[in-house]
């Protein structure tokens, strides 16, 4: 069985790499201890702002065996989105560079699926489910135990070869496999890059965001007016932010993605500051089209775009 359990291991891993997963790391199926204290303080402090849903669905969210009968394994992956495409004037809004493209939930849920018919296919009926970022799964707890990388003082999953621009899912099985080593090291040492350059200083200590002042939350998350204390804060941002991600000196590794659904829509880049102050709805729909950004609406980003106006 043992012997299965490490073919079975390196044949899913061989696929994840074939479907463009940057990586691809295994993890026994069991309760985070070490997550659950974290989580409820943090929960505690309020900093999940607006966002109810992170109070939801508490055990599930340490535990995979409550999402998918008889859990054994979870699989984490890894998608680059790392580009060096920029918008082209530099006092335009700016989009998180994860949005260039078409929405990740949807290509990353479409490589999932392809893996788990693999799994059926080659190595017998698996029942499994997948998650990307739409339910309760603790992802970077899960790609550390499954030894893809470190989570950093941005709290964001840190590779040493490959920095932290990726997306991350899950499948979660119900057989068991050979597990990878737990990432235990901590490699920020003691830089403070990704504290001191946050706009809205949101990583109130190492490793502990406060995600009501988060930028990405404040754009993205928030449904209510973004409060005046961040007028002259947002760095610009009108949807998302990668500053945290910019500064951190692990993303030199960064390499240019190879996923043709993340190309930007052509127009994108070209728009300039005027461009994004006039956008009408029928430009938000064809710029947007299979985009995240679609998830804030074209209501929410004309908020956005106002909101950093009259900031100026």
């Amino acid at each position: 069985m043992q012997q299965n359990q490490s073919a079975y291991s390196k044949l899913i891993k061989t696929e994840a790499k074939k479907l463009g997963f940057m990586f691809c790391g295994i993890a026994k199926a069991e309760f985070l201890d070490e997550e659950a204290p974290r989580l409820e303080a943090w929960l505690k402090k309020g900093m999940h702002g607006e966002m109810q849903y992170m109070e939801n669905h508490f055990d599930k969210r340490l535990d995979p065996r409550l999402l998918v009968d008889g859990a054994r394994s979870v699989i984490s992956l890894g998608l680059n989105y790392y580009t060096d495409q920029q918008q082209a004037d530099p006092l335009a809004p700016k989009i998180s560079t994860y949005a260039f493209g078409a929405d990740y939930h949807q290509v990353i849920k479409d490589k999932l699926k392809q893996l788990l018919a693999i799994i059926n296919e080659k190595i017998g009926e698996v029942n499994g489910r997948a998650f990307v970022d739409s339910a309760p799964v603790l992802d970077k707890a899960w790609a550390k135990k499954a030894g893809a990388g470190w989570i950093g003082k941005n709290t964001n999953l840190i590779n040493t070869k490959t920095g932290s621009f990726f997306f991350l899912a899950e499948l979660i099985v119900d057989i068991e496999l050979e597990y990878d080593i737990p990432a235990t090291a901590d490699h920020c040492g003691t830089c403070t890059r990704c504290i001191d350059a946050c706009p809205t200083e949101a990583i109130v200590a190492p490793y502990i965001v406060d995600g009501s002042r988060c930028i990405s939350y404040l754009t993205i998350e928030l449904k209510n007016e973004i409060p005046q204390e961040f007028h002259g804060k947002m760095d610009n941002w009108m949807f998302g932010c990668d500053v945290c991600q910019d500064v951190c000196p692990w993303n030199k590794f960064s390499v240019l993605n190879q996923e043709t659904a993340f190309k930007p829509h052509d127009d994108l880049l070209e728009m300039n500051k005027h461009d994004w102050q006039d956008i009408t709805e029928d430009v938000f729909q064809k710029v947007f089209k299979n985009s995240a950004v679609k998830r804030i609406r074209f209501a929410g980003l004309k908020r956005n775009i106002g909101f950093l106006r009259n900031s100026d």
